[in-house]
């Protein structure tokens, strides 16, 4: 299994590397179809970890795990949306919460990561095409998502995107883990083996009808019933290989 992130050194610069314990052997950029190493080596505790890679278009599916449903049914079509790339936020980024929502949860999720353009392909096509997985956060303000026409305020706002910190190869699309922390108490476990639609058809059913490109990313639905979150909250996502996603809670305006 490799680890693959980008971050910002001191100067503002950044670059694209492979984790390896407490440093970052630094890679060449773009490195969906190899990975070239190109000598330099930095300190994790040098760096600021950036989201590992860069999304033309964010995918998300929701009501996708039976523990999330609370007994309806599920969706038929399944629920698919979309988030803005100005939501995007990496580790350690502060999670805004607006002013104007009664209820904002985060919601754990495992996000798949596309390595190279799908355009109407099979499943087997489509498992190909995933280069690997990292932990997301789809923030989601809970009162704006039921009373609004649709999801965009909701799962939209600025900072509701979260993902990183590394992108984790090489795993089983059917043994993944994600949890959610807050304040270190746990508050959502699942696995992707607990999908209702799975991740090679997460993939399929999506480029069906939209070309995905390397660095596209789709979050995979959220397990159980999360909890609300305060100023002054830490969340963290924990996904398989992917390290732990972790932000501060901010009131926002």
């Amino acid at each position: 299994m490799d680890r693959y992130v980008r971050f910002a050194r001191p100067d503002g610069s950044t670059g694209a590397g492979l984790l390896e314990d407490d440093r970052i052997a630094v890679i060449a950029e773009p490195f969906w179809e190899r990975t070239e190493r190109t000598g330099e080596v930095v300190a994790l505790a040098d760096v600021q970890l950036l989201p590992p890679c860069e999304p033309r278009s964010i995918v998300c599916v929701g009501l996708n795990y039976a523990s999330h449903l609370g007994g309806r049914p599920a969706p038929d079509p399944p629920t698919l949306f979309l988030k803005p790339l100005s939501s995007i936020a990496g580790p350690g980024d502060p999670i805004r919460l607006p002013a104007a929502s009664d209820r904002v949860d985060p919601e754990g999720e495992i996000v798949i990561v596309i390595g190279r353009e799908l355009s109407a392909p099979t499943r087997e096509e489509a498992l190909a095409g995933i280069f690997g997985y990292t932990a997301g956060n789809d923030v989601s303000a809970r009162d704006w998502q039921a009373n609004d026409g649709q999801w965009w305020r909701a799962k939209g706002t600025d900072t509701f995107g979260v993902y990183g910190p590394a992108i984790a190869t090489g795993l089983d699309h059917d043994a993944i883990e994600v949890r959610t922390r807050v304040n270190g108490v746990e508050t959502q476990h699942g696995r992707s083996d607990e999908l209702i639609l799975d991740i090679p058809e997460i993939v399929r059913y999506t480029a069906a009808v939209m070309t995905l490109l390397p660095g596209d990313i789709i979050y995979s639905g959220t397990p159980g019933q999360p909890q609300a979150l305060n100023p002054g909250d830490t969340v963290e996502v924990e996904v398989t290989g992917a390290g732990v996603l972790s932000n501060p809670v901010v009131a926002g305006s």
